[in-house]
């Protein structure tokens, strides 16, 4: 039996290539559900990287929206939003606006301390420097009010108005061959000072400077140091000069009277007669003493001078003169007795008492 099965298998070789098939049939199998499985573990492990990236990034910025200022600008119809001041503009703009308002009351000293403090902060700023020189040229300080104008023309364009405008004051009025005849007559009338004089004042005001020293035994001490400056390459003949200084108080808090207080006189250049191209200092010392030192019989006798028709009005503090505080001064200049330069302070003393066609010798 086992010889002929033997022989069979021996004498039909058809049996080993089936086998052989079926054997290689099934290691394609095997092969082929590895590669599915390895396959499909390698798509899902891909999958899972990428869910896991993106859950890990973050999101995108999203479009402005319509309420912010770049996108309203961006959609028609809807008017942009002004632009946010800086806190140094918006410093300096109310500081030019005190100073402005300060000099209209008459207060230069504080209008240019406002001035220079916005300068401090925007040294270019054309509008303050503009201000700054108008200022100056108020209190008859010319020659700062020039250096101020010179350097509003170096920073400003040569087409620009302030360029313009400080180029005509550099000029004094001098009119341009383009000039029309109604703006030629406008700049002679430029030229002329404050007297009148077609030629320009020869005398100017240069500082008015006010000291005031605490005194135990005054009510009110103080000192004005005045300079007095001639133009360059004039000849002044000094008995031709007029210094009149006018000392103001305020009576009862509201009339304004000259003043009654010891007024002294003194020039602290010894020469004082201008030969030279620097300014003259005149000294003016006020004082106002105590009234409540005075004695009863002082103040019967100065009562007693009083006139009926004084004593019907009524005066608070003083049976004469009234309360009085010191005011201020009017300082006028005359050379030849024409009137070549004047400064106040307040400067609505200068409506108030305006100047006489000649003045009167001291």
């Amino acid at each position: 039996m086992r010889t002929l099965l033997s022989r069979a298998i021996q004498i039909d070789p058809s049996f080993h290539v089936a086998l052989g098939i079926i054997v290689v049939l099934g290691i394609g199998e095997i092969l082929f559900a590895t590669s599915y499985y390895v396959g499909r573990a390698r798509a899902n492990r891909a999958s899972a990287e990428a869910t896991a990236n993106t859950m890990a990034r973050p999101p995108a910025a999203s479009p402005a929206p319509a309420s912010s200022p770049a996108a309203a600008a961006a959609q028609p119809g809807v008017p942009a939003r002004p632009a946010v001041t800086s806190p140094a503009s918006s410093i300096v703009e109310q500081l030019l606006r005190e100073g402005k308002e300060l000099r209209e009351r008459g207060d230069t000293t504080n209008a240019l301390a406002r001035f220079q403090e916005a300068l401090d902060s925007e040294p270019d700023n054309t509008s303050v420097l503009q201000e700054m020189a108008q200022t100056y040229e108020s209190m008859q300080l010319v020659d700062r009010a020039n250096d101020l104008w010179r350097r509003i023309k170096q920073i400003s364009p040569s087409d620009s108005t302030t360029y313009e405008l400080a180029d005509r004051r550099l000029k004094l009025g001098v009119p341009t061959p383009e000039s029309s005849p109604a703006n030629a007559e406008a700049d002679v009338a430029a030229r002329k000072d404050v007297g009148g004089n077609r030629d320009g004042p020869i005398m100017g005001i240069s500082e008015v400077k006010t000291t005031q020293t605490p005194d135990p035994e005054a009510e009110t001490n103080l000192t004005l140091q005045i300079g007095i400056k001639k133009q360059p390459n004039a000849t002044i003949d000094h008995t031709k000069v007029r210094v009149l200084v006018y000392p103001y108080d305020i009576v009862d808090d509201k009339d304004i009277k000259l003043t009654d207080a010891d007024v002294n006189y003194e020039w602290l250049t010894p020469k004082h007669d201008w030969s030279e191209a620097n300014p003259e200092v005149l000294q003016v010392h006020y004082v106002r003493a105590k009234t409540s030192g005075l004695s009863d019989s002082s103040l019967s006798e100065a009562a007693a001078k009083v006139r009926p028709s004084q004593k019907a009005r009524g005066t608070k503090g003083s049976a004469v003169t009234g309360q009085r505080k010191y005011l201020g001064y009017i300082v006028r200049v005359y050379y030849d007795d024409e009137l070549q330069a004047e400064q106040a302070e307040p400067s609505r003393l200068l409506q108030q008492f305006p100047p006489s066609k000649s003045p009167s010798a001291r």
